[in-house]
C-alpha cells in the first residue's frame, strides 16, 4: 500500500483518499503512532520554488534511532553527509539521477524525485497504526481522517492538524474556509491526456477519476499559464502509480510535452 504526495499539493492516503493541502510548515507525513516509541517517522516541508511551484524542500526521517535528512542532492545520516549506495543497520539508501530511494527492513520503502513527488510504501503490519497526512491505514477511506467520531474535517483542517510544532517555526496555517474551485472547464483536456493510448494498461489498475480531478485542479491553479508543471506533475504521478500497480505505461512524454 502506498501513500503519496505530488505536484500542486496533492495527497493520496494509504486508504485511497485524494485531497489537496497547500501548507508550507513542517508536517508529519507518516509515522508509526501505536505506542510511545515510534518505529519510524517521516516529516516533510514544502515551499514554493523560484517558479512559484510547490516543492518538497526536505524530508526528515527517523527509522528506529537513526536520523536521515534528505534534501535535493544531499543525504545526511545521523549528522554525517553520506554517499550512496549507503547501508546501515537494516536501511539501504540509493540515489539515481532522479529518484532517491530508501529501503528499510522494518517494512518501508520511500521514493522521492528530489522535487515535488514523494511515495511511501508500508508493510501491512502497520495497518491501523499510522498517523499523519497519509492517514491511519485502516483500509477505510474517510473514516478517522476526515470523519472522526462526530466531527468531520475538511482537508485543510486535517492537514493543519498534522503540523509538527517546532520552536521558532514561523509559518502560516492555510485558511480552512477556502473552498476548491470546480474547474470543470478543464475536464475534457485532463480526461483526454489520462486516457491516451500510452495509459491503456493503467485504466483498470487505478481510479482514473481521482487523477482527472487532480489534473483539473492543477489547470485551475495555473490560470492559463502554459507551464509544464501544471499538467505534467499529475500525469507523471499517474504513470508512477500505474507502474507501481504492475501496469506498463507507454511512452507519453514527447519533445514538446513534459
Amino acid at each position: 500500500y502506498v501513500c503519496s504526495t505530488w505536484g500542486n499539493n496533492h495527497f493520496k492516503t494509504f486508504d485511497g483518499d485524494v485531497y489537496q493541502f497547500p501548507g508550507t510548515c513542517d508536517y508529519n507525513f507518516v509515522s508509526d503512532c501505536r505506542q510511545a516509541y515510534k518505529e519510524f517517522s517521516v516529516h516533510i516541508q514544502r515551499a514554493l520554488n523560484s517558479n512559484g511551484h510547490p516543492e518538497i524542500q526536505y524530508i526528515l526521517m527517523k527509522i528506529k534511532d537513526i536520523k536521515i535528512l534528505l534534501k535535493p542532492n544531499l543525504i545526511v545520516v545521523d549528522g554525517r553527509i553520506v554517499k550512496t549506495p549507503y547501508y546501515t543497520s537494516g536501511i539501504l539508501i540509493e540515489s539515481g539521477e532522479i529518484y532517491t530511494k530508501i529501503y528499510a527492513k522494518l517494512g518501508m520503502v520511500l521514493m522521492w524525485n528530489q522535487q515535488d513527488a514523494l511515495m511511501v510504501e508500508l508493510d501491512n503490519k502497520f495497518n491501523n497504526r499510522t498517523c499523519g497526512l497519509c492517514g491511519d491505514y485502516n483500509g477505510i477511506p474517510i473514516y478517522n481522517e476526515f470523519i472522526n467520531g462526530d466531527v468531520s474535517y475538511n482537508p485543510i483542517t486535517y492537514g493543519n492538524l498534522q503540523k509538527v510544532s517546532k520552536p521558532r517555526a514561523d509559518c502560516e496555517d492555510p485558511d480552512e474556509t477556502q473552498a476548491l474551485p470546480s474547474c470543470n472547464e478543464h475536464r475534457d483536456e485532463c480526461q483526454r491526456l489520462l486516457t491516451s493510448p500510452a495509459f491503456a494498461d493503467c485504466r483498470l489498475r487505478l481510479n482514473l477519476e481521482m487523477y482527472i480531478q487532480a489534473c483539473m485542479q492543477d489547470k485551475c491553479a495555473c490560470n492559463g499559464k502554459e507551464d509544464s508543471f501544471c499538467l505534467c506533475s499529475t500525469i507523471s504521478e499517474y504513470s508512477r502509480q500505474c507502474s507501481h500497480a504492475g501496469g506498463r505505461p507507454g511512452e507519453w512524454r514527447t519533445q514538446n510535452f513534459c
